[in-house]
């Protein structure tokens, strides 16, 4: 079932060798593979960040391609190394400390093994506890999306219920208003991806040109509170303005036209960042 395509992503940067490292090791293992790069620029350790990530992009590729993603700030410790099959026949290599979270909520993993270390990591890397991207995901990444191993042979099966999970906010809808969390960053532009989704948000009836009251809150303190245009697009809105809408991933995001949300207020990403959305 494997393609020949091996997609990688980390927190590593590419300011040194690590990443180069990691796809030296899978063309090793066959120089036919097409090895491509989600990104190496998640917030170091930010498993959630890496999560996220995975859900935004997986769909867009073909059944059979392999992913391989390393936020590990527990490397050498105990979590678990797995490959998750996902209900679209893709494999997952990565540690088993909260990287599945959103595959397992909205993409579905119907498998998950163990990497039998022994069968499956780099010779002569035992005493290396550090670089398990580079030992141990890259190279067993490669093993499978060259076809060399099935996902048979990766190791033990594991229990998918005991997938170690991030726990997500849970949006509250009323008549008039709903309420979640601030998920994570259009990093580039500086939008807001909240945890609301289209159809969560849909239950206020909007119709382009309405405007809602945003606030965020930053546990219980006021970060921000304004009436806000709901559009189609940026361009709904003058340079500068706010505006809400629907991002690529179908939830409720909120940016300012060709400016950084999160930089003019000072936003941030997680569970204690509350966004509330209220008809006026």
């Amino acid at each position: 079932m494997s393609n020949h395509l091996l997609v990688l992503q980390s927190d590593f940067g590419l300011v040194d060798g690590a990443v180069a490292a990691m796809i030296g090791v899978a063309l090793q293992e066959d120089p036919t593979l097409v090895v491509h790069n989600l990104t190496h620029d998640i917030t170091p350790y930010h498993i959630f960040e890496a999560s996220y990530r995975l859900f935004q992009t997986v769909e867009y590729w073909p059944e059979g391609t392999t992913f391989v993603s390393v936020v590990d700030p527990g490397v050498g410790s105990k979590r678990k190394s797995v490959v998750a099959l996902t209900e679209k026949n893709q494999y997952i290599v990565t540690p088993d400390n909260g990287t599945l979270s959103y595959l397992k909520k909205f993409v579905g993993i119907k498998a998950v093994r163990e990497i039998s270390e022994v069968e499956n990591r780099r010779k002569n890397t035992e005493d290396s506890y550090t670089f398990h991207g580079r030992d141990v995901y890259a190279y067993t990444g490669a093993k499978l999306a060259s076809g060399h191993i099935r996902f048979e042979d990766v190791g033990p099966e594991l229990s998918v219920e005991h997938i170690v999970e991030i726990p997500t906010v849970e949006t509250v809808v009323t008549d008039h208003s709903v309420k979640g969390a601030i998920d994570i960053l259009d990093v580039r532009f500086g939008s807001l991806w909240t945890s609301i989704s289209r159809s969560e948000f849909y239950h206020l009836n909007p119709e382009f040109g309405d405007r809602f009251e945003v606030t965020i809150y930053n546990n219980d303190m006021l970060v921000y509170q304004n009436q806000v245009i709901y559009g189609k697009s940026f361009a709904d809105v003058r340079i500068g303005q706010p505006i809400i809408y629907i991002n690529s991933v179908y939830c409720v995001g909120v940016a300012i036209n060709q400016g950084s949300f999160a930089k003019a207020y000072n936003v941030s990403v997680g569970a204690n960042w509350q966004i509330e959305f209220k008809k006026i």
